[in-house]
């Protein structure tokens, strides 16, 4: 017996050296026959003797545990993000942020490591007694999923290390370009929908109830951090990451170890020719502080550490046809020219479309069908055409204009200022984009209620009104008939609707789509009458004498309120149990700094979303505003400021930079 035992454990080590060979190091002392023939040797032992067997066991990467749904796992130390540099000078501002901070001249330099950014899915791995001991994904920062069983698929992470004491490692989960390609190839043969980028896939992938279909899709991870800093002695990032892949992690070979912020600048400039020839995807370069007790020194913002930045790449131009352009009605009857366009993938994606805006685009570009044109993301999320090839056009390619009906009810369109405008409020293409708006992020915020949801249930004949997504409880059962609706996605999509009943007045006012009536015109008008019925009672005077509702918004408000059908909609609400008050803080520290002043934020702020340091602002009795104008009293500057900065010196308005805020946050117990 002990005989046996100890040949099933040297069948781990040697499996689990040969795994490391292979998919760390990429090469192998063993052919493929020999290492099936000693793992199914193993297979046979464990299958023998059940009693020997380890969750940790290379037997176990095959996948085939089962969960029903993933536990929620608080981060022993948050996950958090990196602020972004976007091109040379917002490197040397946070090279002289991080001097500033550690009390060091600006002539000195600061070593950093230069490494890729996979674009993946960040995974945290704890080890406890030289075993694995749990596998989360991000989550939110601070409470991730575990995905253990799934983590346990990917042969180039270790079950096993030599170092015994509790650390942590972090990295990137990711899926290959050549992976992501075959996988794609069987997914077409098969009739399937294919997969939109790798990122997607891996992501996808790691949140399997099945580690079998899991290790199917073959992912792997790179790991870039040691976590407590300072574990196992090492002093620096580039002794951690040498740490790292002596325990048997894989490491990214391309860090680099910089001797200041302009040796980072031609590190980076090197690695972003090498980006098309990777095996894999990166979105961008990570710059680190190199010396880990000025980690300490340095220390965090609320979402970010001061001691890294991510670089992001400026976004490709990537050539394609446009094959014809349509038309789409949004809920305000706006109706936007789009382009249908050859597939082409751009910066991580397939892009097949992208909008162009108003007839002042289509005239300002001149486009034909036809064309070739150079397309890309802004801001790496929204695909927008940016030129066209016209020495490529064909002699007879026909002009593109602006049509003079609503493409879906056939009536005139006006046009107001650039834009165009379908003014039939029974047209069906408004009416569904209105249900869509109402459930969005924004407003009323039904998590797992898309666009093609509200499409089928309007098809179905089931919406009409936003009241009714409060009667879909009615239609479970039929739900649960459907192909794609499974029994628990229809339960979480009925809890999501009814916990919507609860949102803030503010999100349910900019959710009914009032006319001229934006989100931060809804949250203002609900902090100040503080209920519907409050406002529903104002009048024209009343409305126009806040700041900031001109006659046009009061105009709009008082024919909303005053129609009939607002008032049996909003009735109907009510009797679903539907919240009509404001639920947010009001502004009642008169003591704050920022009480009773206007203010522009312009930049980025690391520290804070611009929604939030809004949102903070504006319960410190702040009036944050979009334009600098001589009734500013304060504008705050984060990295690229750009134009708002220059006009506040011009007005002789008062300027502060992110550190002065935080100083004042600070003072303010924030």
């Amino acid at each position: 017996m002990k005989e046996t035992y100890e040949r099933v454990l040297e069948l781990r080590t040697l499996l689990e050296r040969y795994n490391h060979e292979y998919y760390v190091l990429n090469a192998s002392s063993v052919s493929d026959a020999e290492y099936d023939s000693l793992m199914q040797e193993l297979i046979a032992l464990e299958n023998t003797h059940p009693e020997w067997l380890d969750p940790l066991s290379p037997s176990q990467r095959v996948g085939g545990t089962v969960v029903d749904s993933f536990e929620k796992v608080t981060h022993q130390r948050m996950m958090l993000s990196l602020a972004n540099a976007y091109n040379y000078d917002d490197l040397i501002a946070f090279d002289e942020r991080v001097k500033d901070w550690l009390k060091l001249p600006q002539s000195d330099r600061v070593t950093y490591v230069v490494e890729l950014k996979i674009d993946g899915l960040a995974m945290s791995l704890v080890y406890d007694q030289g075993r694995l001991h749990y596998g989360a994904t991000r989550g939110d920062g601070t409470i991730g999923e575990n995905v253990t069983h799934n983590i346990k698929t990917i042969k180039s992470i270790p079950l096993n290390v030599t170092y015994q004491g509790p650390f942590e490692v972090r990295g990137e989960v990711f899926m290959s370009r050549s992976v992501f390609a075959s996988l794609n190839t069987q997914r077409e043969k098969a009739g399937e929908p294919l997969l939109a980028n790798p990122r997607n896939a891996a992501s996808g992938s790691i949140r399997q109830l099945d580690s079998a279909m899991t290790a199917q899709r073959q992912l792997d991870m790179f790991v870039y951090s040691l976590l407590p800093e300072g574990v196992m002695n090492v002093t620096t990032h580039e002794e951690s990451l040498k740490t790292l892949k002596t325990l048997g992690f894989k490491v990214n070979p391309e860090y680099t170890v910089c001797h200041g912020i302009e040796a980072v600048w031609e590190r980076i400039q090197s690695l972003a020719n090498q980006r098309p020839s990777l095996a894999y995807d990166i979105d961008g370069i990570v710059i680190k502080v190199n010396t880990l007790a000025d980690h300490d020194r340095l220390g965090y913002t609320a979402k970010t550490p001061r001691w890294a930045i991510a670089y992001k790449f400026p976004p490709d131009l990537v050539p394609t046809k446009l094959e014809s352009v349509f038309f789409t009605v949004g809920r305000t009857g706006k109706v936007t020219p789009n382009a249908a366009l050859t597939p082409v993938y751009v910066a991580g994606s397939m892009i097949a479309r992208a909008t162009l805006h108003n007839e002042d685009f289509l005239l300002q570009k001149d486009l034909h069908e036809g064309d070739e044109v150079f397309i890309r993301k802004a801001g790496d999320v929204i695909p927008e055409v940016v030129s066209v090839h016209r020495e490529k056009r064909r002699p007879d390619a026909k002009k593109i204009t602006m049509i003079t009906a609503c493409p879906v009810c056939q009536g005139p369109l006006t046009k107001i200022d650039a834009m165009h405008y379908c003014l039939n409020a029974q047209c069906p293409a408004r009416q569904e984009e209105a249900l869509i708006h109402f459930v969005s992020k924004d407003a009323m915020d039904i998590e797992g209620l898309g666009e093609k949801i509200v499409q089928d249930w309007v098809q179905r004949g089931w919406l009409t009104s936003v009241a009714d997504f409060y009667t879909m409880h009615h239609h479970k059962e039929t739900l649960l008939t459907l192909e794609g609706y499974a029994e628990k996605s229809v339960e979480g999509l009925l809890e999501a609707i009814e916990k919507s009943k609860q949102q803030s007045m503010e999100r349910l006012l900019f959710g009914l789509g009032i006319a001229d009536v934006g989100e931060k015109t809804a949250k203002q008008l609900a902090r100040h009458f503080e209920s519907m019925d409050a406002l529903a009672a104002a009048n024209q005077e009343t409305l126009e004498s806040l700041e900031d509702i001109g006659p046009k918004t009061a105009r709009s408000l008082v024919e909303f309120f005053t129609d009939e059908h607002t008032h049996v909609l909003l009735e109907t609400l009510k009797s679903y149990g539907v919240n009509m008050r404001y639920l947010g803080k009001k502004a009642t520290d008169s003591t704050s700094y920022f009480f009773g002043k206007t203010v522009v934020i312009t930049g980025t702020i690391t520290a804070y979303s611009r929604q939030g340091l809004s949102q903070l602002l504006e319960e410190k009795g702040a009036k944050v505003v979009g334009s600098v104008s001589k009734k500013t009293d304060l504008v705050i500057c984060g990295t690229d400021a750009g134009s708002k900065k220059k006009v506040a010196e011009s007005l002789g308005v008062l300027l502060w930079d992110e550190a002065a805020l935080l100083s004042q946050l600070a003072q303010e117990k924030v």
